[in-house]
């Protein structure tokens, strides 16, 4: 885009977030070093491509723009749910890449996680065969579960994601 948007948002408007979906590899990912583990299990599985790959040091306001729905229903966790986030998250390192594919890809790309508590998750699934952690656990240490990667839900949370983890500055990714 050469010119200055006239409406929030106007940058990316034209985009077909159905056949997108950002994935988000967590400090836990990172740190075990499973980011090209789980990236290179994505494409196999479904028919997407995974580009825009970088390494992100994530702010305060990122990951609570990111978590808003535990902030929202904080009173489930058994730990200060703001400071859980900013313990876990801030100033850590995560990936984020893009996935293009298929009109759904949001749910097909997020059909490979697994259940959130990688002990409940399936065999056959990202968290199942590769999540060390369990939501017991977790509750035990006063923590959040760690569970690897995240993906967007749906096309209007890609859409969110994106500008959460990229901005708009970069909605030259977006061109298939």
């Amino acid at each position: 885009m050469s010119r200055r948007p006239a409406a929030v948002g106007e940058v990316l408007t034209s985009v077909d977030w159905g056949r997108w979906s950002v994935i988000l590899l967590k400090p836990d990912c990172v740190r075990r070093g499973l980011v090209d583990t789980v990236l290179e299990r994505i494409t196999a599985a479904v028919s997407v491509s995974v580009r825009g790959q970088m390494d992100v040091t994530v702010t305060d306001w990122q990951i609570h723009v990111h978590y808003w729905d535990l902030l929202v229903g904080a009173d489930w966790f058994d730990c200060s749910v703001p400071a859980c986030l900013r313990k876990m998250y801030v100033g850590r390192q995560v990936a984020v890449a893009l996935a293009h594919g298929p009109a759904g890809t949001p749910r097909l790309v997020r059909d490979l996680l697994g259940h959130f508590d990688p002990a409940r998750a399936t065999k056959g699934t990202l968290r199942g065969d590769l999540g060390t952690d369990s939501l017991a656990a977790a509750q035990a240490e006063g923590r959040l579960v760690e569970n690897l990667v995240h993906t967007s839900d749906d096309a209007a949370a890609t859409c969110r994601d994106f500008g959460t983890w990229y901005g708009a500055k970069r909605h030259h990714l977006l061109t298939p």
